[in-house]
């Protein structure tokens, strides 16, 4: 059987697949090669996308990539439809990721932030009114989504993965909350936080465009 994990990790876009999740699931744990090709077209971009937004470096995102397709062949026995294949799956690429970040602090000595950051002291989660799109929503043009990108770069990691995972990925609260192993308060939390963060670092640049300004998006 071919290496299921080079695949198609460096093919075009994913066809659209016609396999529910079940007989995905079950063609793995079968060992057909065709489940593994089918897996691999249809996460390949969805988890490279998610994991080069949380380590920002494309050299590094491809290892992890990797790493998360090893994950997911070896531990799929262990699937038990407790969640969706996708969430499942994210789940695993986040901890990959985190625990990438991890491995460059300890031997590289590049200073990240990791710990749960007061999410409960700040008072923020369940308080704020919906007050309008998010900051993907109103980035309308090339330029100012660079921007956003540039400054979801810089928000903390326990933040930028909330962020990424509601407001790039589209993701419930819920999928969110078991993806990252927290409670649903503590997921607004910190995507209000990352959300501030991110309009306090876009601040200066925006000064000067008064059009481009926005309000971060408070939790429902």
């Amino acid at each position: 059987m071919a290496d299921p994990v080079t695949l198609g990790l460096n093919a075009g876009p994913a066809r659209v697949s016609c396999w529910q999740d079940d007989e995905l699931v079950r063609g793995l744990q079968d060992g057909h090669e065709r489940a593994y090709e089918e897996l691999v077209d249809r996460f390949q971009q969805p988890v490279y996308n998610l994991v080069y937004r949380l380590l920002g470096d494309a050299g590094d995102t491809y290892d992890v990539v990797q790493e998360v397709f090893f994950k997911v062949f070896r531990n799929i026995h262990h699937f038990r439809y407790q969640s969706s294949l996708k969430t499942w799956i994210y789940r695993i690429a986040v901890n990959e990721a985190h625990n990438y970040r991890r491995w460059i602090f300890r031997h590289c000595g590049k200073q990240v932030t990791l710990g749960d950051d007061g999410d409960a002291q700040r008072g923020y989660r369940d308080t704020v009114p919906d007050l309008g799109p998010s900051p993907f929503d109103q980035a309308l043009d090339q330029q100012r989504q660079a921007l956003i990108e540039e400054a979801l770069s810089a928000v903390s990691p326990v933040y930028r993965t909330a962020v990424v995972l509601r407001d790039i990925e589209d993701l419930s609260y819920e999928q969110i909350a078991e993806i990252l192993g927290i409670s649903i308060g503590t997921v607004k939390s910190r995507i209000l936080r990352g959300r501030e963060s991110m309009r306090q670092k876009l601040a200066e640049r925006l000064q000067r465009r008064p059009a481009l300004e926005w309000a971060p998006q408070p939790v429902e």
